[in-house]
C-alpha cells in the first residue's frame, strides 16, 4: 500500500537498460596493481552468475605502503558498496587478505579505509588516515563474515559485516579526509610476495544514496530489477533502467513478470528481458500493489481515480494479458494485496474514517468485510496458498510486525517479535517459507518510504530462525507484492541507486 502516490517520472542517472550502450553494474569496474607485486593480479567476471573472481599477489598491506590486486572505480560523493565474499583453496599465508577497500589515490602509500578479511577469518576496518603514515585497525569480534559492505557519508566511513545469515553488524565508524573523488572497490592481496591467492566476490553492489533533502518521490531513482536464489542468498540483475519501477510479481508459469512504472503496468519475459506495456485501458495511474490469480488468468490492479474531488486508489481487475478494467471496490482508498487461492476473494488495505484496516471482497465485486479493527495500520494482506490463513503486518504493538489470521478475520495472532520494523510477508506457493522487507528499527512503524538501506529476510512459515538473505538500498517498491516463482525457489524484487 502507498499513502502518496506521484506520477513516476524516467530520469537519466547513473543505470541503464542492459540493452543500451550505457554502463552496468558491472562495467563500472576495471583492475589495477597497487604498489609493484612480483606477479601482477587479474580479473575473471562471470557474466551468467555476475560474480568477480580475483587473483593476486603482493607482501602486504599495511604500515606505511600496500601491494594488491585492485578492481576499481571512481566515485564522487556518497555510496554504499558491498560483497559476498571468500578465499578460494586453502591459501598460504594466513594474513593473506581480501575487501572492500576506498583509496585517496592508486599510490602505494595512499591514505585509505577498507572493510578487510583474513584468512584465518581476522576482520575488521583497516586504514590509513594520511598519505605515507602507517596503517591502523579496529578489529571486530565476528570471524570470516560471507558479507561485508564499505558506507561513506560525506568524511564518515562505516564497515558492516554479517555471518550465518544474520543482521549487519557495525565494525567501526570513523572520519576520513580521502578528497572527494576517491578510488573505490575490491582487492586481494597474497601476503606473500611469492604467493598468488584468490578470491570470490559475489552480489557485488555499488549503490549511490539520494542526496539529503531528497525523498524519493521527486526525484524517484533508477532501478535493477533483480532475482534471489533463496536458499543460496545469490541475487541476479536481469535489469536495469534509468526508470523507476516497482514491485514484480511472477507469473504462475513462471515465464514473465509484471511490474510497475509511470502508473502502468509491464510484461518482463524472463528469456527475452525486455518490457513491454500492458494494456490496462483507462487505467493510467497504477500504484505498485498488483498481482496474478492463482489460476493465471486475472490481474488486480490498484488505479488512482479521480472522484468527488479526491484522488484515490481502486481496486479492479483485468485479464492477464491486458484488457478493460472492472471496478471491485466502490470505495477508496483501497489497495490490493492478494487473491484467494479458490480466486472468489481479494483482500486489500483500506482506509476508512481515518484508519487502516484489512479488507476482503469478493473478486467479482460486492459488499467489502472489515477483517481488522485495531488502532494504527493493518496492511499487505495475503493469503496462505493453502488459503486457511490471511498474513498481515501491523503496528497495534508499537513495531510493525507481521501477524496473521484465519480468513474470516478470527484468531488474529503474531507471527515475528524482532526490533525490526517488517513489512509484507509473502507465504512460498509451496507453503513453507515467508519472505518479508525489513527496516531498522529507527523507522518510524508506520512509513514504508524509499531509499533506505532494508533487508530481505526468510523465514518457516510455521516459525522459526528469521534469515537475512539479501542486503539493499531499497525499500518502497522494492517487494510489496507477491513475488516468489512458482518452484518456490526464487523472489524477484527490485534495489534502487542514483
Amino acid at each position: 500500500m502507498i499513502k502518496l502516490y506521484t506520477f513516476l517520472i524516467a530520469l537519466s542517472l547513473l543505470t541503464c537498460s542492459f540493452n543500451s550502450t550505457c554502463q552496468s553494474t558491472f562495467e563500472r569496474f576495471s583492475g589495477i596493481s597497487i604498489g609493484v607485486p612480483k606477479f601482477k593480479g587479474s580479473t575473471d567476471f562471470d557474466e551468467q552468475n555476475q560474480v568477480f573472481t580475483l587473483t593476486g599477489a603482493g607482501t602486504n598491506m599495511w604500515f606505511d605502503k600496500d601491494e594488491c590486486w585492485f578492481e576499481s572505480t571512481k566515485i564522487t560523493g556518497d555510496f554504499i558498496l558491498s560483497a559476498n565474499v571468500a578465499f578460494v583453496g586453502e591459501g598460504v599465508n594466513a594474513h593473506r587478505k581480501l575487501g572492500i577497500i576506498a583509496r585517496a589515490t592508486s599510490g602505494e602509500s595512499s591514505a585509505y579505509v577498507d572493510a578487510c578479511v583474513h584468512g584465518d577469518g581476522l576482520t575488521g576496518m583497516q586504514f590509513r588516515e594520511k598519505e605515507g603514515e602507517n596503517t591502523d585497525e579496529v578489529k571486530s569480534d565476528v570471524s570470516a563474515p560471507e558479507f561485508i559492505q564499505l558506507e561513506r557519508k560525506g568524511n564518515t566511513y562505516i564497515v558492516r559485516i554479517s555471518k550465518d545469515n544474520k543482521p549487519l553488524v557495525t565494525v567501526a565508524e570513523k572520519e576520513f579526509d580521502l578528497g572527494e573523488e576517491i578510488l573505490a572497490g575490491l582487492f586481494i592481496c597474497s601476503h606473500d610476495e611469492d604467493v598468488v591467492e584468490t578470491a570470490r566476490f559475489s552480489n557485488v553492489r555499488l549503490e549511490i544514496p539520494a542526496v539529503e533533502g531528497v525523498d524519493g518521490y521527486q526525484t524517484p531513482s533508477p532501478s535493477r530489477l533483480e532475482i534471489l536464489d533463496v536458499e543460496t542468498g545469490h541475487r541476479t540483475v536481469m535489469y536495469e533502467t534509468d526508470t523507476h519501477i516497482e514491485a514484480p510479481n511472477w507469473s504462475r508459469d513462471g515465464k514473465f513478470l509484471i511490474y510497475n512504472s509511470g502508473g502502468k503496468l509491464y510484461h518482463f519475459d524472463l528469456e527475452k528481458k525486455t518490457p513491454v506495456e500492458i494494456n490496462t485501458g483507462f487505467a493510467q495511474s497504477n500504484n505498485n500493489d498488483h498481482g496474478i490469480s492463482f489460476d493465471g488468468k486475472t490481474l488486480a490492479i490498484s488505479n488512482h481515480v479521480q472522484e468527488n474531488g479526491n484522488g484515490h486508489s481502486i481496486v479492479f481487475t483485468v485479464p492477464v494479458e491486458g484488457g478493460i478494467p472492472k471496478r471491485i471496490t466502490a470505495k477508496g482508498p483501497s489497495y490490493w494485496h492478494g487473491w484467494s487461492p479458490d480466486g472468489k476473494w481479494l483482500t486489500y488495505c483500506a482506509e476508512r474514517n481515518g484508519n487502516y484496516d484489512v479488507y476482503q471482497i469478493p473478486s467479482s465485486g460486492g459488499e467489502e468485510i472489515r477483517l481488522t479493527t485495531a488502532e494504527g495500520l493493518d496492511d499487505g494482506p495475503e493469503y496462505s496458498p493453502d488459503g486457511k490463513f490471511i498474513y498481515f503486518n501491523s503496528t497495534r504493538t508499537g513495531m510493525m510486525q507481521i501477524w496473521r489470521m484465519k480468513p474470516d478475520g478470527s484468531d488474529q495472532e503474531q507471527v515475528t517479535f524482532d526490533d525490526f520494523q517488517n513489512w509484507f510477508a509473502h507465504p512460498s506457493p509451496d507453503g513453507k517459507q515467508l519472505i518479508m522487507i525489513s527496516y531498522p528499527k529507527e523507522v518510524p512503524a508506520g512509513s514504508h518510504p524509499r531509499n533506505q538501506r532494508v533487508m530481505l529476510r526468510v523465514m518457516p512459515a510455521n516459525g522459526g530462525e528469521i534469515k537475512c538473505k539479501a542486503f539493499l538500498y531499497g525499500g518502497q517498491g522494492t517487494l510489496n507484492v507477491p513475488s516468489w516463482s512458482p518452484d518456490s525457489k526464487k523472489v524477484a524484487f527490485v534495489s534502487y541507486t542514483y
